[in-house]
């Protein structure tokens, strides 16, 4: 018998369970993947903790893993047993050992990419995709700033940003992540917890502002980094890792400058399946041509996922963290 992590309940990491599971046969559209890794985001602390409804309970928590496929369901012509594949997105059920699911939410792996390193980096890479050519499109020459710099979707951000010929701000928690930030091509590092990032950001900009913020922290964040975009530049909310963002009097954007401000989903940029396989496509590009690095800072065995959990919520984590069968 398969085991998975399962969750009965919303509430702290103690509510992840580590139990015998059978994932089943694959139905018609559908293909059986024996994960060699799965990743860790911070949306999985959201649905432990109910702040993203799950659909139901009891449910097997993840939504990023890669692996093998063992087995095909009717209908299915684009992959076959032994295909490497992987996957970011719904449906809920990576934390597993092995695991069904629809045949069009995976994609297949290039050579060059070890299942390891597609679990680190499918979500968190595609993730980096949209923010960088889909919210706003980066260009050289563009300034941007990205809160948590040396995590695992502003580490990618800051590769491929440099890549792209952007100037990076971002701002870090502690010296060895900015260090950590910088080796990444974060230009300029800030320490948040020492420095007033709004006014380290005017005066790096000359007073100017950012053309773009991405902010994945919510709540503690979010009108400094309004104040630190030039005038008609964009606002990306895509997470809340503080708390959620209070409700908004729209005024305030007209107030800064007519700013522009977008709260993206992963699953709406690739919910149609050739933009699925154009974000991967791009994320590949760059990880094969070694203009993006995946860093891999931390693997737990997934029956300790609720280690895992209280490490990523106490910021003990860098770049990207999976969890192994």
């Amino acid at each position: 018998m398969a085991h998975a992590i399962r969750m009965e309940t919303t509430g702290g990491p103690e509510v992840l369970r580590w139990q015998e599971y059978d994932p089943g046969d694959p139905g018609p559209g559908e293909v059986r993947v024996v994960h060699e890794a799965i990743g860790l985001n911070f949306i999985d602390v959201y649905h432990r903790t109910g702040l993203y409804p799950v659909p139901a309970l009891p449910v097997v928590p993840g939504l990023e893993g890669a692996g093998i496929v063992d087995m095909v369901g009717a209908g299915v012509t684009e992959f076959a047993r032994g295909d490497r594949v992987a996957y970011a997105g719904v449906p809920l059920g990576a934390y597993a050992e092995v695991r069904c699911m629809p045949a069009h939410r995976l994609v297949r792996l290039p050579d060059e990419i070890a299942c390891r390193q597609a679990a680190a980096m499918m979500l968190r890479g595609m993730t980096a995709r949209y923010l960088l050519k889909g919210c706003f499109t980066v260009k050289a020459g563009d300034t941007i700033l990205i809160h948590a710099a040396a995590g695992g979707v502003g580490s990618i951000v800051c590769q491929w940003a440099k890549h792209i010929g952007a100037t990076i701000i971002g701002t870090v928690g502690s010296r060895e992540k900015a260090e950590e930030a910088r080796n990444c091509g974060c230009t300029h590092p800030i320490l948040y917890r020492d420095t007033d990032f709004v006014g380290a950001v005017r005066e790096i900009t000359g007073g100017q502002g950012v053309d773009v913020v991405y902010d994945s922290v919510g709540q503690a964040t979010f009108m400094q980094s309004l104040d630190c975009l030039r005038p008609l530049g964009t606002m990306v909310s895509f997470g809340q890792s503080s708390g959620p963002v209070p409700p908004l009097d729209l005024g305030v954007l007209a107030a800064r400058g007519s700013l522009f401000l977008t709260r993206p989903s992963l699953m709406h940029y690739t919910a149609r399946r050739e933009d699925l396989l154009a974000h991967a496509r791009d994320l590949f590009e760059v990880v094969v041509a070694g203009a993006v690095k995946i860093r891999i800072g931390q693997e737990y065995r997934l029956q300790d996922a609720a280690r895992a959990h209280r490490d990523l919520e106490a910021r003990k984590t860098t770049g990207s963290t999976i969890l192994l069968p």
